[in-house]
């Protein structure tokens, strides 16, 4: 256990305590505070907060907001209930369908993200893309994706993305169900809405508090849309993950950045607490 925990205090521990002492000084990459940084107490995390610009466009509370957005639109309803209706209608399918959908999910999950994101960019670049280039070809006009849309860009990207492990999930809860429940509504009459609504949904709810607690962890922390729009244009696209870079690695601002770290750090906390808990109850029931 002893090389384990080495590494876990050098590398999760101690920067752990590091970011959080840093939050109260003025530490930058340049000039005094750099050498010599002054304690500042709570003045970054007050400034954060500061209700005069807290919803201005480029401040903290904008970008919480914005990821907030994010999180809802492109990991609950658009991960979670894609995945969930793919799964769905992956029972349905003949078994080779199955197969394959299976593999080109699990390829769309397992690619780096790095190259999904210039890829998207790619398809939807204003002069050579592939998007406008076949709207083009049909007649129709073409569109500035990254400037015009860059919110819902970002959306669609996140949740092409993360439907992959929201599908496998549900594909897999759907599996574990015995195949006797729906012989059994199939000789009552039962629709496939009320098979879903009434068998199925019930014995995964489980599987999907699971699933909404992880990608929602998951979508608060991304940092891939910054391949698309770099947070921009005007910080319309901003989101924490984002913000936090900015702050810290191109302003140099290190104690305001490791503030946004240590708030990042706590709302992540509660959502893994969260997700024990459910993790617990469940474990709980099937030993019972």
């Amino acid at each position: 256990m002893a090389p384990a925990a080495a590494l876990v205090g050098a590398f999760v521990i101690a920067p752990f305590f590091w970011i959080i002492f840093v939050s109260f000084t003025n530490r930058t990459l340049l000039g005094k505070t750099a050498v010599n940084p002054e304690f500042v107490g709570l003045d970054n995390y007050i400034a954060l907060f500061d209700p005069s610009n807290f919803f201005t466009r480029g401040q903290f509370g904008f970008s919480l907001i914005l990821t907030i957005q994010f999180v809802l639109f492109s990991a609950i309803i658009g991960q979670a209930v894609l995945g969930l209706l793919l799964a769905w209608l992956m029972q349905a399918v003949p078994k080779p369908v199955k197969s394959l959908t299976e593999t080109a999910v699990i390829g769309a999950w397992i690619l780096p993200e790095v190259v999904i994101g210039f890829a998207w960019f790619a398809f939807l670049d204003y002069d050579n893309g592939t998007m406008n280039e076949i709207l083009t070809s049909l007649g129709l006009p073409r569109g500035d994706w990254l400037l015009d849309y860059p919110f819902w860009v970002i959306v669609f990207f996140n949740t092409w993305r993360g439907a992959a492990f929201s599908m496998m999930l549900f594909n897999s809860a759907f599996s574990s169900i015995p195949p006797s429940y729906f012989q059994a509504a199939d000789v009552a009459g039962a629709s496939s809405w009320q098979k879903f609504r009434d068998i199925a949904l019930p014995l995964v709810r489980g599987h999907v508090v699971t699933d909404l607690i992880l990608i929602t962890m998951w979508t608060f922390n991304v940092f891939t849309p910054y391949l698309l729009t770099k947070g921009g244009p005007s910080y319309r696209t901003e989101v924490l993950s984002i913000y936090t870079y900015r702050i810290a690695f191109r302003d140099f601002e290190f104690g305001k950045g490791a503030a946004v770290g240590v708030v990042i750090m706590f709302i992540n906390l509660a959502f893994a607490l969260i997700y024990l808990r459910v993790a617990r109850k469940k474990a709980a029931g099937e030993a019972q």
